[in-house]
């Protein structure tokens, strides 16, 4: 009896998290994480602010960074499908998760939350620990796959993917911040694939 009562719990607390999540990641996107308030986030969600503060002891921004891992998730998963569409070999894979991830942080919710908001709430570390964490496994296996298949040259594939997540991210920041984004994100997917030519074999 305690077993099904504390499962009905866990789940009433799984919902209430994810309904929290929801509504915020929906204000966020919209607005910007300093315009949107806990009470405006609680009413969205239909919940209380005490159950906020349960779920995120630290308040807004613990759930915003709740959000940004749900949005890095499915960013990751999003480029790692378009990495396969049409690839020949893990060079041309390479390429096409690079463009995915430039086209992927070009849209409105995701240039907000994951490139404008993301390093200014959660702090520059923080921020690159949470992209690192879902995209750096995908960028180094598809390194490693290049390097086995003899397209890329050896070399050690740890510090390799970390400099190649790190221009990717800089490069989605330059484009974020330019002017005329689509000339910059032309001028980055230029940039980026004369690195890869770089390190073919």
């Amino acid at each position: 009896m305690e077993d099904k009562s504390a499962n009905k719990q866990e789940q009433r607390s799984r919902a209430t998290r994810e309904k929290l999540v929801v509504a915020a990641r929906a204000l966020f996107a919209q607005r910007g994480y300093a315009a949107v308030g806990t009470e405006e986030i609680v009413r969205a969600a239909g919940v209380t602010r005490g159950a906020l503060y349960h779920q995120f002891r630290e308040g807004k921004e613990q759930l915003f960074e709740a959000v940004f891992e749900v949005v890095e998730a499915e960013t990751t998963r999003r480029i790692a499908e378009a990495a396969l569409v049409g690839a020949a070999d893990p060079v041309a894979a390479l390429r096409n998760g690079a463009r995915a991830f430039l086209e992927i942080c070009a849209e409105p919710e995701v240039e907000r939350l994951a490139l404008l908001d993301a390093p200014a709430v959660l702090g520059w570390e923080r921020w690159r620990e949470i992209g690192f964490a879902y995209g750096l496994g995908l960028v180094a296996a598809t390194l490693q796959a290049g390097i086995d298949a003899g397209a890329l040259a050896p070399g050690p594939v740890t510090p390799l993917a970390h400099l190649l997540l790190g221009a990717l991210d800089e490069g989605a920041l330059y484009v974020a911040r330019a002017e005329d984004a689509d000339a910059a994100r032309a001028e980055i997917t230029l940039v980026i694939d004369r690195l890869i030519d770089g390190l073919t074999a």
